[in-house]
């Protein structure tokens, strides 16, 4: 018995340990405060959990679980209204309506977790496993079974070492993260478009004659407050046309982390005729820039190139601010190419507490991971 190592799982970012944040430098996402927005506005179908992994007393890893269940949920997205979508939906609630993520099903990119440098790395692993384990067990208890267990989101050298701590996990691989690296060179959003190809060039200028009349507007958390219910409605008209969706965002998500999050979390609206018609969100994680939700009105978006022009903004902040790199994330791959961004492959674990369907679990993972076809793009010159 490892008596080294020990873990401790807690169910409330109120209830971490003092040293918590010393852990979480280099990533904002493992952080108490947001820990605490998850907690405070997750969404309904969603309960999560944060582990401490101790070497003797000492604090020397932290990790994030979040626990889906399905039956809240009333959409799994409604684009795809075919056969191949009703087989989905009943798979996904007959065989995956429980599942625990370990890290963040709502961003892209490593946010499981954050160890010490000091530790031997295959030992906090394995104690993460027996978290992972016990968890798995207080759900059960609790009358709700984890069908599925997935570790997300890593690069090929990351998921190595996890790789040989989860033995009987089947290795995947989702759509690419899109990554948007800023070249140290640029200052202003001038040097950006002064980059691209002639062809990159006249998209974005007839993108931005397009956006005449919007007016973009930072807003506080006052203005989000007041705005609350269209921003809603503008966020969920989006996500409920995702071809795929295991969960939707609390009503006071976006009010809630500015509350929390202050000036790491931007929120920008997007106005005509003084009406909110569209917007997004940012979030500063040190040096990198990570877009987050939007949300706009279809109508305008198509006429005005709403979305394309969002993407041009925040790729404008970011280099004016100084960021290095920009995580657009997953969905609408294509468009993002074309502003610049670069795909970057991401793997993930499954498993399944079904033996006969753990040995299938590849096929099953086909079915609930759409497919998407999509041709990169190069706008640099």
């Amino acid at each position: 018995m490892n008596t080294t190592y020990s873990f401790q799982i807690y169910n409330s970012a109120s209830l971490l340990p003092t040293e918590w944040n010393s852990l979480s430098t280099q990533n904002i996402f493992l952080t108490r405060e947001y820990l605490e927005v998850l907690e405070k506005s997750s969404p309904v179908n969603m309960a999560c959990h944060f582990i401490g992994i101790f070497k003797y007393e000492k604090l020397v890893g932290i990790a994030l679980t979040q626990f889906i269940f399905a039956e809240k949920l009333e959409s799994f997205g409604e684009r795809d209204q075919c056969l191949k979508t009703s087989v989905r939906n009943f798979a996904f609630k007959n065989f995956a309506s429980h599942v625990l993520f370990v890290g963040n099903n709502m961003l892209t990119g490593q946010n499981a977790f954050s160890f010490s440098n000091e530790v031997n790395e295959a030992k906090v692993i394995k104690t993460l496993h027996k978290a992972i384990n016990e968890l798995k067990k207080d759900f059960k208890a609790k009358g709700r079974k984890v069908h599925i267990t997935s570790i997300k989101d890593f690069t090929e050298k990351e998921i190595e070492p996890l790789k040989t701590e989860f033995k009987n996990n089947f290795t995947f691989s989702t759509q690419p993260n899109m990554v948007f690296n800023i070249n140290s060179d640029w200052k202003t959003e001038q040097d950006y478009i002064e980059a691209l190809s002639k062809k990159y060039r006249d998209q974005y200028k007839r993108a931005r004659k397009k956006s005449e009349g919007i007016e973009k507007q930072k807003m506080s958390l006052e203005d989000i407050t007041k705005h609350e219910d269209v921003i809603y409605d503008l966020y969920f008209h989006v996500a409920k046309n995702a071809p795929f969706n295991t969960f939707f965002l609390a009503k006071n998500h976006f009010r809630v982390f500015k509350e929390i999050m202050k000036e790491d979390f931007l929120f920008y609206g997007y106005f005509l005729d003084e009406k909110l018609i569209g917007f997004n969100t940012l979030i500063k994680n040190g040096s990198v820039m990570d877009t987050y939700f939007l949300g706009y009105d279809e109508s305008i978006q198509r006429d005005k190139m709403l979305y394309l022009n969002m993407l041009y903004d925040m790729i404008a902040y970011s280099i004016n601010q100084g960021f290095k790199e920009i995580i657009f994330a997953r969905t609408a791959l294509e468009i993002k190419s074309s502003v610049g961004a670069k795909p970057v492959k991401m793997y993930g674990l499954i498993t399944h507490s079904n033996a006969l369907i753990n040995k299938n679990i590849g096929r099953l993972f086909d079915y609930l991971e759409p497919k998407t076809d999509w041709k990169e793009r190069n706008p640099f010159k």
